[in-house]
């Protein structure tokens, strides 16, 4: 069967490898959620699968696991009351380590068929997750569905796509002839073995649990390795229903379903911690907080870890053919899912004698001005704004906005609750835009959520620098800039490329810096504090796992 589901998704993967040599755009997801694209009954399906869920005992056989009741609860207004099966983490561990024997005897063709079966059957759930991935996360359903569901997968896909392409290069068997002159020469025959790293250990988010949960589940998975996932408390939901499928095609294939496990817990219990420096863990991969991650490399030595963290995203504005484009590109960025965005902008840098444009030179008041009116276009009509600002994940975000305001900067753009007209109880709120001064500490530490700053620089050179300097003390995962001076946009390349930050120039069209595209763009660099990796690239995939030789004489 294992076989067979290689060979079934053989087109697939090879078009996957394809992209990511070339770059170029493809999709092997449907991002629309239209019935041309996934049937007629498919949206009613998920939505009922996720009511089904809700107030009962998530359909997850483990032996030996005891309930947990989950204390998740919707951004848009009530509680989701599931029940989850829990192992304690050492006995996650040792069932982990016990179904890593035959998985490993497996090999490559199989690890990579059964990962690409598992994300064919998500693709069809993806309106189920969808729901899910609303209800723990806040994000508008179409958000919900295709970041959740299509995109996900896609990057799911690009780790498969890279595993196998380091898998393919090592020969199973090569037949060694050393030249000995006169002599026959020396035969050897060599036979090379794949052997995973261990027991992965992936450590979900509370926003994006799939979208930056499938990179390091699928790149374990591909390379042999088995998978505890290990979901945020407040978003169990998505990677639940994920580890449920990929236990149903390990067991449909032969293998111990204990290959993928689920590992919930309730909030502020040391699961995380244990599992993650457990001597039976070899790879930890982890999406969160710069406090969280940098614990990890801090402590879990036993493992290859990988981490994307917080981080200060910038905006440099210099020169714009057409300013209000601008403004509109930027404050979308700003309003999408309230801001609760690894890739979110938070300092809008302007120089103090403002930005040319094609009619004149717009001062710093009209470049800020500009954003905010934009900002508050947005959002003006509030029944459409409620799908794109999504709720409000965690009260920690609600907090930070008091916060904010305390600092007692000057306001661009107050923050406003508003209603949703489907979900009376949603906590929704707009962006608060503030002014400040280059010299302000506030600038120089993340405040993720719906909070930005249009900061008053000296001049161009001073913005560039600033932003350099950010990404490279403080990380950063984006950093966008408008220029119509192609010296101003050389100078940019190298901030971005010093910084190790990746750059976005002149977007004003519906492309947003916020966004990444599986198979061409790389989200993070490792190159600065943010993240320590790249999702996905060589290096992400290939150190799970290592090349174990025999050799003899024939």
């Amino acid at each position: 069967m294992t076989a067979d589901y290689f060979d079934r998704h053989r087109d697939l993967l090879d078009r996957a490898v394809r992209a990511i040599a070339t770059r170029e755009f493809w999709s092997a997801y449907p991002e629309s959620p239209s019935p041309r694209n996934y049937g007629e009954t498919a949206g009613e399906a998920g939505r009922q699968a996720f009511e089904a869920l809700r107030g009962g005992t998530f359909p997850l056989q483990v032996d030996g696991a005891e309930p947990l009741a989950g204390g998740e609860r919707s951004p848009f207004g009530f509680d989701l009351h599931i029940s989850y099966p829990r192992l304690s983490p050492q006995d996650s561990v040792a069932a982990s380590t016990r179904a890593l024997a035959r998985w490993r005897r497996a090999g490559p063709r199989a690890w990579v068929g059964v990962s690409l079966e598992i994300l064919q059957r998500l693709n069809r759930a993806s309106f189920e997750i969808a729901h899910a991935v609303q209800h723990t996360t806040g994000q508008g359903f179409l958000m919900a569905f295709q970041a959740g569901g299509p995109h996900a997968q896609d990057r799911g896909l690009e780790a498969v796509a890279y595993a196998w392409q380091e898998l393919s290069r090592i020969p199973e068997k090569v037949l060694w002839e050393k030249p000995q002159g006169k002599q026959d020469p020396v035969r050897m025959e060599k036979h090379y073995t794949v052997v995973p790293r261990g027991v992965a250990l992936v450590i979900g988010c509370s926003t994006f649990p799939t979208w930056n949960g499938y990179p390091g589940l699928f790149a374990s998975l591909a390379t042999g390795n088995t998978v505890i996932v290990k979901p945020h408390p407040t978003a169990i939901l998505p990677l639940a229903i994920t580890v449920r499928i990929a236990r149903e095609v390990l067991a449909e294939a032969g293998h111990d379903p204990d290959v993928v496990l689920l590992a919930p817990h309730a909030a502020g219990d040391d699961t995380a911690q244990v599992l993650a420096t457990h001597p039976g863990v070899a790879i930890v991969d982890f999406t969160g907080s710069k406090a969280n991650g940098e614990w990890l490399e801090q402590h879990a030595r036993q493992a290859q870890v990988y981490t994307e963290k917080s981080g200060i995203n910038t905006v440099i504005l210099d020169s714009v053919d057409d300013l209000q484009a601008a403004a509109r590109n930027v404050a979308f960025s700003l309003t999408l899912y309230s801001g609760q965005m690894c890739t979110a902008p938070q300092n809008i840098l302007v120089p103090r004698d403002g930005v040319r444009t094609a009619q004149g030179r717009a001062g710093f008041d009209e470049v800020a001005g500009a954003i905010a009116s934009a900002l508050q276009a947005l959002t003006a009509d509030e029944a459409k704004a409620g799908d794109l600002l999504g709720g409000i994940q965690a009260d920690a975000t609600l907090a930070r906005l008091d916060e904010a305001r305390d600092l007692g900067l000057p306001v661009l753009a107050q923050s406003r609750a508003i209603a949703h007209p489907q979900f009376q109880g949603a906590r929704i709120r707009t962006p608060l835009l503030l002014r400040a001064d280059a010299r302000h500490p506030a600038i120089r530490r993340e405040w993720f959520g719906p909070i930005a700053f249009v900061v008053e620089t000296a001049d161009t050179a001073q913005a560039i620098a600033l932003a350099r300097d950010s990404a490279r003390d403080h990380g950063a995962l984006t950093m966008s800039a408008y220029t119509t001076d192609p010296e101003i946009a050389h100078a940019l390349r190298d901030a971005a490329e010093e910084g190790g930050v990746a750059l976005s120039l002149n977007l004003t069209g519906g492309v947003f810096v916020n966004q990444s595209a599986a198979f061409s763009d790389f989200h993070g660099t490792g190159a600065n504090p943010a993240a320590n990796a790249s999702l996905c690239d060589s290096a992400y995939v290939a150190n799970r796992f290592r090349v174990v030789q025999a050799r003899w004489h024939v």
